[in-house]
C-alpha cells in the first residue's frame, strides 16, 4: 500500500509539474511578444521619490504612531482614503466611504473600534475574480512618551501599494486595465494580533471563493544584518504553500523585470521565527487562498521609535515595489487564473 500511494503521488506530482511548466511557458510567451513593453511602461512610473513622500507622510509624528483605534490611526486612514479618491480609484459599492468598520468586539480589550480601508480597480474580462494587495496601516502608537513612527513597519508597505495603485490606474485609463479586479486592502490591528485581516476574511466584501491570490507587503524598506553586503534581496514567504504556480510566477516576474535575490530562508516550516503565521496574509491562507508575504527581515530599529523615514533605503524600496507590481501584473492579466494546487 505504501508503495502504491507513493507511486500515485509521484505520478500526480509529475502531471502537475507538466501543467505548471506549460502555464509558465504560456506566461513567458504572453509577456515576451505582447506585454513586456507595456509592463515596463507602467513599471517605470514607480519611483523612489514618490515612495519617500508617502513614507514620510505616513510615519510623521502627526499620526502619533498609528495605534489601532486611536485618533492618529483614524487620521492616517483618512489620508489613505483620500489618496484613492484623488486618483478616482473607486470604493466597493457596499462600502462607498472606503471603510470597513472593525467593531470593538472584534478587537482586543481596551482597543476602540477601527477600520480597514479598501479600494479597487475592476477587471475588464473577469471582474468577479479578485487579487488582493494588502498591507497593514497601524503601528505601535506612543509608548512612554515616544512616538513609534513605523516607517518600515509598515509605512513602506503602504507606500508601495500607493505607487502600484497609481500605476495600475494609469494602465486602466490608457485602455490597458487588468483582466481581473485588483483590490487594495489596508488592514488595521495587525500589530495587536492580525485582527483587521481576520475580520475581513470572516466578513469579506468580495467573495473569498473568487479570490485568486493575496499579496501581503509588510516591511520592505530596510536591509537586515544578514544582507548588509548584498542589499538587492527580498524574503519571499509562503508562495509555494498553496500554489506552487505563484512561486514560479514570482520568479518569472523577477527574472524578467527586476533581478533581486529571492531569499527563501524564512519560508521553511522549521523556521523558528514563524513569519508565515505573523502577518496578514495568514488569515487568507487559512481560507485556502494562495498567498505570498514580501518582507525585508528584522533590523536594529524593528518595533522601536527609531524606525524613522530617514533610514529607509528608497532605491531598494523602489526595486521591491517593482517586483511586486510585475507579479500582480502576471496574475491580473493572465488569460487563465492561478492554479491553486500544491505539487
Amino acid at each position: 500500500m505504501k508503495f502504491l500511494i507513493a507511486s500515485a503521488l509521484v505520478l500526480v506530482g509529475s502531471c502537475s509539474t507538466i501543467r505548471h511548466s506549460e502555464k509558465i511557458d504560456n506566461l513567458k510567451e504572453s509577456i515576451s511578444y505582447d506585454n513586456a513593453n507595456t509592463v515596463e511602461q507602467y513599471l517605470s512610473t514607480i519611483n523612489s521619490e514618490q515612495l519617500r513622500t508617502y513614507v514620510e507622510e505616513i510615519s510623521s509624528d502627526k499620526y502619533e504612531g498609528r495605534m489601532t483605534g486611536e485618533k492618529g490611526h483614524d487620521n492616517v486612514c483618512d489620508y489613505i482614503r483620500n489618496y484613492y479618491k484623488s486618483l478616482n480609484i473607486k470604493a466597493p459599492e457596499s462600502h462607498s466611504n472606503y471603510y470597513q468598520k472593525v467593531p470593538k468586539k472584534a478587537l482586543p480589550e481596551n482597543i476602540n473600534d477601527s477600520q480597514n480601508v479598501i479600494a479597487y480597480i475592476e477587471g475588464s474580462e473577469f471582474p468577479d475574480e479578485y487579487i488582493y494587495i494588502a498591507a497593514h496601516s497601524d503601528h505601535e502608537g506612543i509608548i512612554d512618551g515616544e512616538i513609534y513612527s513605523g516607517a518600515d513597519d509598515n509605512g513602506s508597505g503602504t507606500a508601495a501599494i500607493f505607487e502600484m495603485a497609481e500605476a495600475f490606474k494609469m494602465a486602466s485609463n490608457d485602455g490597458n486595465g487588468p483582466k481581473r479586479s485588483i483590490v487594495f486592502l489596508h488592514v488595521t490591528a495587525e500589530e495587536v494580533g492580525l485582527h483587521g485581516s481576520r475580520y475581513y476574511t470572516d466578513n469579506p466584501i468580495f467573495p473569498l471563493e473568487n479570490t485568486i491570490s493575496t499579496i501581503n507587503i509588510d516591511m520592505i524598506g530596510r536591509v537586515d544584518e544578514r544582507h548588509k553586503d548584498n542589499e538587492d534581496y527580498i524574503y519571499v514567504i509562503g508562495a509555494d504553500r498553496i500554489s506552487t504556480e505563484l512561486h514560479y510566477i514570482i520568479q518569472e516576474a523577477n527574472s524578467n523585470f527586476v533581478n533581486l535575490d529571492l531569499d527563501y530562508k524564512y519560508n521553511e516550516d522549521s523556521d523558528p521565527n514563524r513569519y508565515f503565521y505573523r502577518s496578514d496574509h495568514y488569515n487568507f491562507a487559512v481560507k485556502d487562498i494562495p498567498v505570498v508575504f514580501f518582507f525585508n527581515g528584522e533590523h536594529e530599529d524593528y518595533t522601536k521609535p527609531t524606525d524613522t523615514a530617514d533610514k529607509i533605503n528608497y532605491l531598494l524600496l523602489e526595486k521591491r515595489t517593482k517586483l511586486i507590481f510585475a507579479t500582480v501584473w502576471y496574475l491580473a492579466y493572465s488569460p487563465t487564473p492561478l492554479n491553486p494546487e500544491i505539487i
